[in-house]
């Protein structure tokens, strides 16, 4: 077979692979999206993908729908098989004891201390290895997980509603719908995919929010709650302090903030954390990113208010943007989603890549990424 037709199989298989694989967005983390597809002759003879951390990856479940058929087949992977053991016993020695003869990688683990372990040690063991197929694509579904795996930090989601001037509520702060129901509804899967949604004390102070997911009929789960709170203002009645919902809710603070209010949100049920200062007196970013990785929280969504917004845009800390526009116009006296950045000229603005949109109704849906 002439190597071109053999690379378009590939890429057409693998294809597949993706599909299976985010069939568990929001459901792997702190894992990986991983799919896996075995193929015999032309033909899919085995599919699995990896549904929830702790529980087996996608080519053991492949491997398990194929049986018997497995050997002599080819396997094809989103991620490099893993050669460690972890909470499941490594995926080269399932591929090895199979009997696969071909194994197909989209891309290496992004952790370096593991990178090219598995693929390295299935091609030592004889098998025929092919890396890279579909490199870009198999990367994009796994954003979060490889800067986790990197760097120890979440993958930072900045979403807000707003106007078609930039304002996210009327100058009374007054909490009213920006965005429509569609826009909401899928405000609320992004939720479902997030480890954590995050606010700052002005937003729990004026629109007391659940900051739960709600999708009526559909499988979803509340993300961890993260609040900016220095000095401990929240109250223990908060509306997100007396849900039936098992997402914990972690209160940011300073060091010195009031012991009394400390112990009050621990009884309500808040995880309080003191954090560090930064220069310009508010909690320091990197160092609650740093913590929430430590606590295996792969993606965060940040829903503002304006000062959150502004302080994760200016440290450059934001990693995507999801922003709902709304037919209409607020003016000068609304809310803006990010205040004042510090620019001289344009050319110094954080400036989006990658940039698409969707059609919600009336609204539109800006996605994008630094």
């Amino acid at each position: 077979m002439a190597r071109r037709e053999t690379a378009e199989i590939d890429e057409s298989f693998m294809k597949m692979a993706l599909r299976l694989a985010v069939r568990a967005k929001g459901r792997t983390s702190p894992n990986p999206l991983v799919g896996a597809l075995i193929v015999k002759d032309g033909a899919v003879i085995g599919r699995g993908y990896h549904k929830k951390a702790g529980t087996p990856h996608a080519e053991v479940n492949a491997i398990a729908d194929a049986g018997g058929l497995a050997r002599g087949a080819t396997i094809y992977v989103t991620l490099e098989p893993c050669n460690h053991q972890g909470r499941t016993p490594p995926c080269t020695r399932a591929i090895m004891e199979s009997g696969l003869a071909r194994v197909v990688i989209g891309m290496a683990d992004p952790n370096p201390l593991v990178a090219g372990g598995g693929s390295g040690y299935l091609a030592s063991q004889g098998l025929d290895v092919v890396n890279g197929v579909l490199e870009d694509k198999c990367r994009r579904i796994n954003r979060p997980f490889s800067k986790w795996a990197t760097t120890g930090r979440p993958w930072v989601i900045m979403k807000a509603g707003l106007s078609l001037d930039g304002r996210m509520a009327a100058g009374s702060g007054k909490p009213d719908w920006i965005s429509n129901e569609k826009s909401r509804r899928y405000s609320h899967v992004l939720r479902d995919r997030a480890d954590g949604i995050l606010v700052g004390i002005g937003t729990v102070l004026a629109d007391n929010p659940s900051l739960t997911t709600r999708l009526p009929g559909l499988s979803h789960s509340d993300p961890t709650r993260i609040v900016l709170d220095t000095k401990l203002r929240m109250p223990p009645t908060a509306k997100m302090l007396t849900l039936n919902s098992g997402a914990e809710t972690i209160v940011f603070c300073a060091a010195d903030a009031p012991p009394d209010k400390k112990k009050a949100l621990q009884r309500a049920g808040a995880v309080p954390v003191p954090v560090k200062i930064a220069d310009n007196g508010r909690l320091d970013l990197e160092d609650i990113l740093s913590e929430l990785g430590k606590r295996q929280i792969s993606s965060v969504l940040v829903e503002g208010g304006s000062k959150v917004h502004t302080s994760f845009l200016d440290r450059g800390l934001v990693d995507q943007v999801n922003l709902f526009y709304g037919p209409f116009f607020i003016g000068g006296d609304g809310i803006p989603v990010a205040g004042t950045l510090g620019l001289d000229v344009v050319e110094q603005a954080p400036r989006l890549k990658d940039v698409s949109s969707r059609r919600f109704g009336d609204d539109v849906m800006i996605e994008g990424y630094f």
